[in-house]
């Protein structure tokens, strides 16, 4: 099968590397390095600037001659400034040819511009869902998904979100025993419970650039443990309940309610990863009303239960704790052993 990652210029280099470790991996574990063909493309010269002061030297470029591609997926650029007429067009004539295709982070942007997403649920990175859902209104986007399905696409939310893609790609084609094999190797999950808002501030990418409505958010953040009331917040922001509540939706595509949550679980989540703090104290500091209302919360907005969640920080700890303290047979034996490889990696 040939994998084709296209690579703009300034590409985030774990969007190429990511992937592409995984699919080289899943071919050595089956034995069969030919089940695989990874190709870099590029949109232009042969050698492409990536970040962290990486280059990469494509395989091809989008102006030769076309060849079966089996899986195309487009990588991100976190500069991300203009879209390449060129590169459009290359998409639009190559993505109908291929059996799935898919993009990771701001990759989303190029398969949007080329008209690929019309009817599609879509994710990308947290920090730039303000901007998609701006130039893209009508495009269902799903922030907060580490990756999405939908028929023959796949997108991803971006950097090691790729890693996820590819992954579910690989069951998808070699079965899970394969894909169990490979994230075992890369120490990581095969399909992480829950969302980008586990391992990003997730609010960042949702504040307001309108001074009123970001004073606002600013006090909710700075007042979480009290009771928040909108009209008091309207109030406190010289603005009627309903006029804010309508600018606050319009500016967010959330409303100041559903913030609140999200904030207060936010904060929560924080709270589990670096603390040993009680559930019920945690749901106190936050200003959840109780445990049960934290755990709702916890529900609609990341998809786990706060144990669940706490649970899946500390086996990174144990992880993080097992390589500092051991050498790398101990830490191999630790990796491979049924009880821990089970807990962090079956979902």
């Amino acid at each position: 099968m040939r994998i084709v990652i296209l690579a703009p210029p300034g590409v985030q280099s774990l969007d190429v590397v990511g992937p592409a470790e995984v699919f080289w991996e899943a071919a050595r574990r089956c034995g069969d390095m030919s089940r695989y063909d990874i190709q870099i493309m590029s949109t232009g010269q042969p050698s492409i600037g990536g970040t962290g002061q990486l280059r990469f030297l494509a395989d091809r470029t989008i102006f030769d001659s076309d060849e079966p591609i089996h899986t195309l997926l487009v990588a991100g650029d976190p500069s991300f400034q203009a879209i390449d007429p060129k590169v459009i067009s290359w998409l639009r004539r190559r993505v109908p040819t291929v059996r799935r295709y898919g993009s990771i982070c701001t990759g989303v942007f190029l398969l949007a511009a080329a008209g690929l997403l019309e009817g599609k649920r879509v994710t990308t990175h947290w920090e730039c869902t303000p901007r998609f859902r701006k130039e893209y209104p009508q495009i269902e986007l799903e922030p907060d998904a580490i990756y999405i399905r939908d028929g023959k696409l796949i997108t991803a939310a971006g950097v090691t979100a790729g890693i996820d893609l590819a992954l579910a790609l690989v069951e998808e084609d070699l079965g899970r025993e394969v894909a169990l094999a490979v994230a075992r190797y890369m120490v990581m999950f095969v399909k992480r419970p829950g969302g980008q808002s586990q391992f990003s501030t997730h609010l960042v990418g949702q504040m307001s650039e309108t001074s009123f409505i970001q004073k606002a958010q600013d006090f909710i953040l700075a007042n979480l443990e009290r009771e928040l009331h909108v009209d008091a917040i309207a109030r406190n922001v010289g603005m009627s309940t309903r006029n804010f509540g309508r600018v606050f939706r319009h500016e967010l595509g959330m409303t100041p309610l559903d913030f609140i949550i999200a904030a207060r679980t936010d904060a929560a989540r924080r709270l589990l990863e670096d603390t040993e703090r009680p559930l019920q104290a945690i749901a106190k500091a936050c200003g959840f009303a109780d445990v049960a209302a934290m755990r709702r919360a916890f529900a609609k907005t990341i998809g786990v239960t706060p144990n669940e969640y706490r649970a899946r920080f500390q086996i990174l700890r144990d992880h993080r704790s097992a390589f500092r303290t051991s050498d790398n047979a101990l830490a191999a034996q630790l990796l491979g052993a049924d009880n821990l490889s089970k807990a962090a990696i079956v979902s």
